[in-house]
Order: C-alpha cells, then structure tokens, then sequence
C-alpha cells in the first residue's frame, strides 16, 4: 500500500512540474497561477505547496528537470562525442523546452525578479554543458573557452528569440551552416 502511495505521490509530482512547465513557457513564471497549474495537471491545488512549498519551489523543480535534460544532451566530453556539436546546439533551439528558457529569461533580466538566481544557475549550467564538448585546441589564439561558451549560448538563445518571433523569417539551417563557416576550424564538427 504504501508503494502505491509512493507512486502517486511521484506521478503527482511529475504532473505538476509538466503542467508548470507548459505554462511557464506559455504565459511566463509571474502570470502563472496555482490555479492554473493545478488546472493543467488535473491536481488540486493544495498539491503544490505540499509538494513543492511554493510557486518558486516549483520553479526550481521545472528548471532541475529542464536543465538535466538539456545538459544530459550536450554535455559529453570532447573525445566521446556521438553527433555534431553544432547540429545540436541548432537542434536545441527547436525543442519545445527552449521556449521556456526563453520565456524566463523575459523575466530574470529585471532586478527584483525571484527567478533571477534560478537562471543565472541555468545560464551556468548550459555554458558547463557547452563547455565539455569544446575542443579547446581548435579555439583561435587570444579566445578563452569560457569566453567562447557564453558566445556559443548567447547565439543559441538569440537565434531562438528570432525564431520564435518569427520562424518564416529564420531558415535555422541557413543559420546553422553559417555559424559553421565562421567557426575556426575543428570546431562545431563531429
């Protein structure tokens, strides 16, 4: 019985953080409600807090989840590499989890926002992630890795935002093969 209870408890859980997400993404952390979320998973309300404390709690949850996800996909070292680095920065930019960075960071910019540190933790996470496939020895005389990691980031999370506004304008694979060509050789190959 008590498993049974367990695996309600996680399914609960997970249902939120889905639902959180959605909406995070959708509507932004601050014109999210309780009410809403609770709505999107088909759980009461009272759910949240006990599962996650409060709203910024839940938030944490969503961008653990997200951020595991995303640098589970980026972040294997340099010599056990299994695809192009560059295709999947691309690829990144068309998942649905990188609205929701994107809606965020809308809101993280502002000083007083309460989601602020959460996504400066993000932003260092996906630069480490980043950092881990970068064959340093291709970089340029003069190019740090860190230095060339919050380039790579930043163009990802611009590209997207242009995307998003508008995707008739951005062909991602035009904007793909030119990053490609600026790149200094041995980087952002497989």
């Amino acid at each position: 019985m008590a498993t049974r209870r367990i695996q309600r408890t996680e399914e609960s859980r997970r249902l939120l953080v889905t639902a959180a997400a959605e909406l995070f993404a959708e509507k932004g952390y601050r014109q999210t409600s309780f009410i809403d979320i609770a709505e999107r998973a088909g759980i009461s309300r009272g759910s949240i807090p006990w599962h996650f404390g409060n709203k910024l709690g839940l938030l944490e949850a969503v961008l653990d989840e997200q951020v595991h996800g995303v640098v589970t996909g980026v972040a294997e070292p340099a010599g056990q590499r299994s695809g192009d680095p560059l295709a999947q920065a691309i690829g990144f930019i068309r998942l649905p989890v990188t609205r929701l960075f994107i809606t965020l960071l809308a809101e993280a910019v502002e000083v007083d926002s309460p989601i602020r540190e959460h996504y400066a933790r993000l932003h260092a996470a996906l630069r480490q992630a980043v950092r881990a496939r970068l064959p340093v020895q291709a970089l340029p005389p003069g190019v740090t890795p860190e230095a060339f990691t919050v380039l790579l980031v930043g163009a990802v999370i611009g590209v997207h935002a242009q995307w998003r506004v508008a995707p008739e304008a951005v062909d991602l694979d035009a904007v793909q093969a030119a990053i490609r060509a600026l790149l200094p050789a041995g980087l952002g190959q497989t």
